[in-house]
């Protein structure tokens, strides 16, 4: 005979679910699927890894999909910003997040002392194996709903094209098309201690009079720091 205790935590945890399917706009056939969604690898050796390696899979495609008619006067490179803008890591948190998804997971103790439950990359992986629970259990017209509904948000909102390129990539596409000279960079110094690094680099355009700084945590984002420096002044002078 079932213990009342057993018999509550199954009631507590279908209560559970019940909401999380309301708020995901869909009801699960076989609750274990989404119940294995939501458990961490800290938790059990039956864990969300591999729905979230298929869930991964299924939202490149819809999202790729969905971007390719919306834009059909877009290129590659503009397509795959776009897309990247969308499934990255911190997007897919804050719609975990929106669904309280943390609320459902099963974490390990120690994953659960930590705060797991609100870790960015727990709460994405998480989402992205609900995701691959729903292509199971409903096939791909049901999962593809489901994104398509959560993702309206972010389809409205999504940046001009211009806004998602790197400065580096902007600066370059903005003198070429003026047919003006490529800009150079040079690392001039590094500040702070030997593990917070901060380099600083000039770029140097011909139609500037004087070189411009930027400065960031790695060669790479100082050169980006400079590029949007000076970007924002040649544009500004149009």
């Amino acid at each position: 005979m079932e213990s009342p205790g057993i018999a509550l935590a199954q009631s507590s945890n279908s209560s559970l679910q019940d909401r999380l399917s309301q708020a995901l706009g869909y009801v699960f056939r076989d609750p274990v699927l989404l119940e294995t969604a939501l458990t961490h690898r800290s938790a059990a050796s039956e864990n969300y890894e591999r729905l979230e390696f298929l869930g991964d899979a299924v939202l490149e495609y819809v999202i790729s999909h969905e971007l390719f008619h919306r834009y059909p006067r877009c290129k590659e490179g503009d397509l795959s910003r776009l897309r990247s803008s969308l499934v990255k890591g911190e997007t897919l948190a804050e719609m975990a997040q929106n669904l309280a998804v943390g609320d459902y997971l099963k974490l390990g103790p120690g994953e659960l002392k930590s705060g797991g439950f609100r870790r960015t990359s727990i709460l994405a992986d998480a989402m992205e194996a609900i995701f691959g629970a729903i292509s199971l259990d409903g096939g791909f017209e049901a999962v593809r709903s489901v994104i398509l509904r959560l993702y309206q948000p972010c389809f409205d909102s999504l940046p001009e094209l211009d806004k998602l390129k790197d400065p580096k990539t902007r600066l370059q596409e903005f003198l070429q098309s003026r047919k003006m000279p490529l800009p150079s960079y040079q690392i001039v110094g590094e500040e702070g201690s030997k593990h917070a690094r901060v380099y600083v680099v000039q770029c140097e355009i011909a139609a500037l009079p004087n070189r411009v700084e930027g400065k960031g945590s790695s060669r790479r984002k100082a050169e980006q720091a400079a590029a949007e420096v000076a970007f924002r002044i040649l544009a500004k002078d149009e």
